[in-house]
């Protein structure tokens, strides 16, 4: 077998592992949180922050309000908005703060991490657990062959895709029709 093939299973196996150590109760906890809220932010840094954008690019093709915090046409945040934060750890210093920003103004928080004992537990109403390899270490994480935060950050793009999955489903939303919210100047 090719190295390419053994690591393919490698990594495939990793997301299936971690993918179902995830709580259903907290993924649907999650979609109702989003259906509810006025506008949706996404905070996260690094390629954390990459996995959440493409989970909000696709909540925008589902025609939720949505954008990430920082980009140039960002609105303001308000009592009745939803702040997603990715942070494997929950100590990244830059979504702590905005997660504390918006806890003052009153938005619901969401954290999508690996762990519950974070500084970011004090600001978020409750917490997506992907239980993954984190710079912490922690003995009860999801181990990793690949390089560093990988398996949080590839699980957390394919947990943005079941989402909208499983927002398409619960709303019973034609696909064929979603096309009207994606980009045409292409």
């Amino acid at each position: 077998m090719s190295s390419y093939k053994k690591n393919c299973g490698l990594v495939l196996g990793e997301l299936t592992r971690s993918l179902d150590s995830v709580q259903a109760q907290q993924v649907d906890r999650l979609i109702d949180s989003i259906l509810s809220a006025d506008q949706v932010f996404f905070v996260g840094v690094g390629r954390v922050l990459l996995s959440l954008q493409a989970f909000c690019k696709r909540l925008a093709h589902l025609g939720i309000k949505c954008c990430y915090v920082g980009d140039i046409t960002e609105p303001a945040i308000t009592k009745d908005d939803l702040l997603i934060v990715g942070s494997g750890s929950g100590e990244s210093l830059f979504p702590l703060g905005i997660a504390k920003k918006a806890h003052s103004i009153g938005a619901h928080i969401v954290h999508i991490g690996s762990n519950p004992a974070s500084s970011m537990a004090q600001y978020a109403d409750y917490m997506v657990r992907i239980p993954v390899r984190t710079k912490l270490c922690l003995d009860d994480e999801i181990h990793s062959a690949q390089p560093m935060t990988s398996l949080f950050e590839q699980s957390l793009l394919m947990l943005g895709d079941i989402v909208a999955l499983e927002i398409i489903q619960r709303q019973k939303l034609e696909m064929d029709e979603l096309w009207r919210y994606h980009a045409n100047l292409e």
